[in-house]
């Protein structure tokens, strides 16, 4: 993306404001498990003195919030630019530095959620300044969310409100890390936990007893049959890495002796949708499927069988290339990036609020999650670009 319409002054002084915010927000230990309240106080006393117009989303408890804050008209149609603020954990022992302070070197700036998504967050917050000066046209929804890191569990809030407002955004890009390449969808996903009770007795009369582990087996079976039906019939998306669905057990446990047949099995499993599926329906079909071996344990012995724990579950997102927001500004984006496999908050965007979205973000998602999780500096510094044209865009 060109940069010609920028001083080198300007492009400098962006940059080094994203940096002072990232270091500022990595500092914040925002794991999923903790308070995200001040990082959340940070970014609204910053947003507060520009004159952004402010609405905190707590979650029940207090101990966690969103924030929206708009800049410009509430009577027109905006864009939404979309961060979760917490992360996940870290193995300190695992890092060459702290964790949650930042460091650069290389051209790279490390830290936990430098790529995943605090580097988005800053050079949103580099930006909002220039858009608390503009003459906007449209308005500008800078939303940030907790705990999308265990299920999207912030952002339903944040559709919801945005959808209740009396013009709605019309597009949301979501700051999640693409490589500063476009990314038009992502797949959906639903996590459950089954646990399979079954007796327990001295292993030598094991055909007397409801053997849980064996039958948290004959489960497993049901989900790599259905995996295996996914692969093979589809439906297909063939701009996905993996271009249908999948279906996989993720955890297991059971038993407590080599002698003692197992009355207990835990075990998690997760369906990844893409568009084309009706992920609810398919579920509910697979626990129908259930039911038949569920009958075969009660035959034996009343009061065994499964319990379904729901764990949480988001959406898949569309493309939204055919709609009125994106084609605004079609022609900033930056290069086709296609399709990916791993959440975010745009589905939730999409079929709560009925804002269409994108992924667009600096950072790699080959870097999130790990140990010594970095940004590189170029991709803020086209970020910043990318974000600067998109206010010029919006201004009279």
């Amino acid at each position: 993306m060109s940069m010609s319409a920028m001083t080198v002054e300007t492009i400098q002084s962006r940059l080094e404001r994203a940096k002072a915010h990232l270091q500022h927000l990595i500092s914040f230990d925002t794991v999923s498990d903790k308070s995200n309240l001040p990082s959340i106080d940070y970014l609204a006393s910053h947003l507060d003195e520009l004159g952004a117009e402010l609405t905190l989303l707590p979650d029940a408890s207090g101990e966690k919030a969103n924030l929206v804050a708009r800049f410009g008209p509430a009577d027109k149609p905006g864009i939404v630019l979309s961060g979760h603020t917490d992360v996940v954990p870290v193995n300190e022992g695992e890092w060459t530095t702290p964790p949650f302070e930042m460091h650069g070197r290389d051209g790279r700036l490390y830290g936990r959620g430098s790529c995943d998504m605090k580097g988005f967050i800053a050079c949103v917050m580099a930006i909002a300044p220039d858009m608390a000066a503009a003459q906007l046209e449209r308005p500008f929804y800078l939303c940030f969310s907790y705990d999308e890191e265990v299920g999207c569990l912030g952002a339903p809030d944040i559709a919801r409100y945005l959808a209740g407002l009396d013009v709605p955004p019309d597009f949301a890009i979501i700051g999640e890390p693409s490589d500063m390449r476009l990314i038009t969808g992502q797949k959906g996903k639903i996590a459950m936990r089954a646990i399979v009770k079954g007796t327990s007795g001295h292993s030598s009369l094991a055909p007397c007893h409801v053997n849980a582990v064996e039958y948290a087996g004959r489960l497993l079976n049901l989900i790599t049959a259905q995996a295996e039906r996914y692969a093979t019939e589809g439906p297909f998306d063939p701009e996905f890495t993996v271009p249908h669905a999948t279906f996989m057990t993720t955890t297991i446990a059971g038993g407590v002796a080599t002698n003692i047949t197992p009355d207990r099995c835990e075990l998690t499993f997760e369906l990844r949708s893409i568009g084309e599926n009706d992920p609810e329906r398919e579920i509910a079909q697979f626990l129908e499927g259930a039911k038949q071996i569920e009958a075969e344990m009660q035959a034996k012995a009343p009061g065994t069988g499964f319990e379904w724990q729901p764990l949480f579950s988001y959406p898949a997102m569309n493309d939204a290339r055919n709609s009125h927001g994106f084609r605004r500004f079609s022609d900033l984006m930056p290069d086709y990036g296609g399709k990916v496999s791993f959440g975010s908050e745009g589905g939730v965007f999409e079929k709560i609020g009925g804002i269409p979205s994108v992924i667009l973000g600096p950072g790699s998602i080959r870097q999130a999650h790990k140990p010594n999780e970095f940004v590189e500096v170029s991709q803020m510094e086209t970020c910043l670009d990318f974000l600067s044209c998109l206010v010029a865009a919006e201004t009279s």
